[in-house]
């Protein structure tokens, strides 16, 4: 079995070789020089620079030009200008001692670069004019391209020039020489999973789907043939191939301008914004379209689907239509925001339609879980449980799998001589000081600016500690910040003017990547982390440092751990780390007094609490964890499925019944033995035939029968009077009434009822009295919201659905839900239901039947229904025969739809 891991980036990408002399170039693109070009591509031992640098990734070519701190005295933080040295070069890999580990390992952390990627790779630029949004919404609908100059010119002269520049290096780069190397760019969290998951044998036989993260319109179809298939057969990678245009309004458009701010709470509206969603959303659809087509071509029976990530939100539900069988999951690497930001999205029905075709959905934590079950509620109105959404015709489990670190590759890098010598020279360059180390892309998500905030307060509050310790910031600057860079270094400016001596400066912020190994010692021989991102789906520098405080090659171990409330991996700590608010500077500057204070005992005890935690959510526990439940839960929903569920063989049946000898019947009402009336109606359209077929089984001494219903007892009571000897379960199980008997055994507490009932109530009220044409009607052991009636019904539908949201999480603790039915919500306890009356049924049915010689038991079941409240009846009869405790159980469901019975009939008694 194959599987196949769609990820917007592959693991490797191109470098070209454009320095070489045309008699010493030989031209993989050409049918008659691939014999003679080497099956494995030898990367150069010289890289070539060219300024052609990958469309979709921002970086400052000139890092000479950066200065010191703004604000330094000292010069210590020179040892950090990056340089290749005899430890971090080898075998032409900067800073990593293999090819994996430069695109795996070095890449710590999922949507960042290589640490200590300072050279561009040789790439083309793009060949088509990247479409922009029109200035105007009125004329946003298509993308806005530059128009042609007039001819003659100097606008069309040099246009002219331009495009012949471009078709020669058109030429040049199909003719060159290439080499397959690992890209800078990408998931590395992930890519890190699968390494060592596959190192482990958790994965075996995978496909990696994929872009080159890199323009191709330049390359002729030879060449991408020709790299496609050495990535495949080499590498493992099946190569999507997108016109630049379609990539770039699809990652730098939609998802870097729209999807994700929105995921990180920032709703991209705002004056300065062109991002009109219509006009990059074309781009969106079309790249995802070309994914699912990808893995459609290559799929086949039996092959598993990992999608990853909010680039490729639509996959899941494009691959369903396609291959209705197949095992897809989906997992998403950063937050899930709540229901009201993710609303503020125009396409977000389709987006949340997208994820929901896939069989399981995974995020990091139970907090971004309960945000979707909470959004697809309100916004789809469908059901949302704990496990997940209940879709029409197929149920989607929702679960959480945090994301870690994979500890024997780090354990191992750790070895290597270079981080040895960087953490010597470091723990020299600042013995005596207290570090505290930071390490952040500069962006609005990272909280770099609410951090150093924090820092000053606290050198403010604490001036004992302003000459004994250094907070190293390292921070990746990007292009689109530059306001919040200014603040950042103005900032930078006064703590360093304030508290510098000039033998100590209690700033160190390097605008800069560093080397792998400079990392790695970094965070070794730190006293502290500190964390302040304002929304983060999980923080693997957090893990990282806790596994490198371990005190096994540094001086130091056991450092504290301050982190943002805000990130995954904070509910992955249960708490035990400093947890802050990055928006209370206060608490934050509390926080690192706490960790600089706290007693050698206190850290280690903290520390082994957080060291647990890393390695029980490891990257290879984290693989085979989703893999495991994506197994499971496929096979339970194609067990479920309208196809594999045959029709009621009625021979089997008669069989069955005339071999027993006791007989248990439980049989719904409504839809079953009844068309659905008014649910006022006390008298109902209950067929003679219905009526005459009962008292036949019920006169049968071998037979007991039950009705189940979601109706009161004293309807039940008046509708089967005329039926002696029936067993009655009302309200969907909260009242049971035996054979021959005239009580009812309440199966809920009055005094819990009547708690839960007045807080629903209230909701329930709200809603009604905003919806036109809705009324509630009051049960014994539940309420029911009605808005069948309504004039509006699609604003009556939303309204439920957010009621229910409401109601589920208001009345959570006291374990009572509401589901949605068709046209109606229906609010009850949890713990009771059909299947607890069932479950109480069988019981009292062995118990009053037991002798000396017989232990009373059935031997034959028939469960049948018509709607989801039975699938949790089906659920417990199937239950019994796998325990073998019955020896004929027959659940038959009416209709087509996904369902766990274990037959299906076209109509119900009522139909004949």
């Amino acid at each position: 079995m194959t599987v196949f891991i769609a990820s917007l980036f592959l693991p490797y990408t191109v470098n070209f070789h454009l320095d070489k002399s045309p008699s010493e170039r030989s031209y993989p693109g050409s049918p008659r020089s691939r014999s003679s070009r080497p099956s494995t591509p030898v990367r150069p031992s010289t890289p070539v620079r060219n300024p052609a640098v990958s469309l979709f990734a921002r970086r400052e070519n000139d890092l000479a030009k950066k200065g010191l701190t703004p604000g330094a005295t000292t010069e210590h933080e020179r040892i950090f200008t990056p340089q290749i040295s005899r430890f971090d070069k080898q075998d032409g890999y900067p800073f990593a001692s293999t090819p994996q580990e430069l695109h795996g390992l070095a890449q710590s952390e999922a949507h960042s670069p290589v640490w200590g990627a300072t050279s561009s790779f040789t790439q083309p630029r793009p060949q088509n004019n990247i479409a922009l949004p029109s200035p105007s919404i009125l004329k946003h609908e298509e993308p806005v391209l530059p128009q042609e100059p007039k001819r003659g010119t100097i606008e069309a002269i040099k246009a002219q020039e331009q495009q012949l520049r471009g078709h020669h290096r058109s030429i040049s780069f199909s003719r060159a020489d290439w080499t397959i190397v690992p890209a800078e760019q990408g998931n590395g969290g992930l890519r890190n999973a699968v390494r060592s998951a596959r190192d482990s044998g958790t994965l075996e036989d995978i496909k990696w789907v994929g872009t080159l993260g890199m323009p191709t319109d330049a390359l002729d179809d030879d060449t991408k043939a020709t790299i496609a298939e050495t990535l495949e057969n080499e590498h493992e990678s099946l190569t999507v191939y997108v016109r630049d245009i379609d990539f770039d309004g699809h990652y730098s458009h939609f998802c870097k301008t729209i999807l994700w701010p929105v995921f990180h709470y920032q709703i991209p509206d705002n004056p300065k914004s062109k991002a009109y969603e219509d006009h990059s959303w074309i781009y969106y659809v079309k790249i995802n379209e070309a994914f699912a087509e990808h893995i459609a071509r290559n799929w086949r029976r039996g092959d598993a689907i990992w999608i990853h990530d909010y680039h490729l939100l639509l996959v899941p539900a494009m691959l369903r239509k396609m291959l209705p069988d197949a095992q897809i999951g989906f997992f998403l690497h950063v937050a899930f925001p709540s229901s009201e930001v993710f609303r503020c999205l125009a396409p977000r029905k389709e987006l949340l339609e997208g994820m929901l075709g896939a069989d399981l959905v995974g995020f990091q934590t139970d907090e971004y879980c309960r945000h979707f079950l909470q959004t697809c509620s309100r916004i789809l109105c469908v059901e949302a449980q704990n496990e997940g959404i209940q879709l029409e015709d197929r149920f989607v489990n929702v679960g959480k799998f945090p994301i870690g670190i994979d500890p024997k590759s780090w354990d191992k890098r750790r070895q290597s001589p270079d981080v040895d010598h960087w953490v010597k020279l470091i723990a020299e360059r600042y013995e005596g000081k207290r570090l505290i180390v930071s390490r952040d892309k500069l962006d609005t998500v990272r909280g770099v600016r609410q951090k150093l905030l924090s820092y000053e307060l606290f050198l403010n509050t604490y001036p004992e500690w302003k000459d004994k310790v250094v907070l190293i910031q390292v921070a990746s600057s990007t292009t689109e910040q530059m306001e919040l860079e200014t603040a950042i270094t103005d900032i930078a400016t006064r703590i360093n003017s304030t508290h510098s001596t000039l033998a100590h400066q209690p700033l160190v912020f390097l605008k800069k990547d560093l080397s792998f190994g400079q990392y790695l010692a970094l965070l070794t021989v730190a006293d502290a982390l500190m964390i302040t991102s304002l929304r983060e789906g999980m923080n693997l520098t957090s893990h990282e440092f806790v596994f490198c405080q371990d005190g096994k090659y540094g001086p130091k171990a056991h450092g504290s751990l301050i982190l943002s409330e805000f990130t995954g991996s904070a509910s992955v700590f249960d708490g035990h780390a400093l947890l802050v608010n990055p928006w209370d500077y206060r608490q934050c500057a509390e926080a690192i007094h706490t960790a600089l204070s706290m007693s050698d005992a206190e850290r280690e005890e903290v520390w082994h609490k957080l060291y647990d935690a890393v390695l029980q959510n490891s990257t290879v526990n984290w693989v085979k964890s989703f893999r495991e439940t994506l197994s499971k839960v496929w096979n339970e929903h194609s067990s479920r499925e309208t196809m594999a569920v045959p029709r009621l063989s009625v021979d089997e049946l008669e069989e069955n019944y005339r071999k027993s000898r006791r007989r248990l019947f439980i049989l719904d009402y409504e839809g079953t033995l009844a068309s659905w009336g008014s649910p006022t109606s006390i008298i109902l359209t209950t067929p003679q035939r219905a009526l005459t077929t009962l008292t036949d089984l019920v006169e049968d001494p071998r037979n007991i029968v039950y009705v189940m219903s979601s109706r009161m007892p004293e309807e039940m009571e008046r509708l089967f009077r005329r039926v002696a000897g029936l067993g009655l379960i009302a309200e969907n199980g909260c009242f049971v009434r035996e054979p021959q008997k005239e009580s009812w055994i309440k199966l809920n507490q009055e005094s819990d009822t009547k708690v839960w009932k007045s807080g629903a109530m209230g909701i329930l009220n709200y809603f009604r009295e905003r919806t036109e044409g809705s009324w509630i009607e009051e049960r014994h052991c539940s309420l029911v919201f009605h808005y069948a009636s309504a004039e509006d019904k699609v604003t009556a539908a939303r309204q439920a659905s957010e009621c229910a949201d409401h109601i589920n999480d208001a009345c959570a603790s006291q374990r009572v839900h509401a589901t949605p039915i068709d046209g109606a919500l229906v609010v009850q306890t949890s713990d009771t239901n059909k299947a607890t009356a069932a479950e109480l049924v069988w019981r009292y049915t062995i118990e009053r039947s037991k002798t000396e010689d017989d232990d009373g038991r059935p031997d034959f079941l028939l469960v049948v229904g018509d709607n989801r409240e039975d699938e949790v009846v089906f659920r417990w009869a199937n239950k019994l025969a796998e325990a073998k405790a019955i020896e004929n159980v027959m659940t038959v469901t009416l209709g087509s739809r996904s369902t766990e019975a274990k037959a299906t009939l076209t109509q119900g008694v009522t139909g004949g």
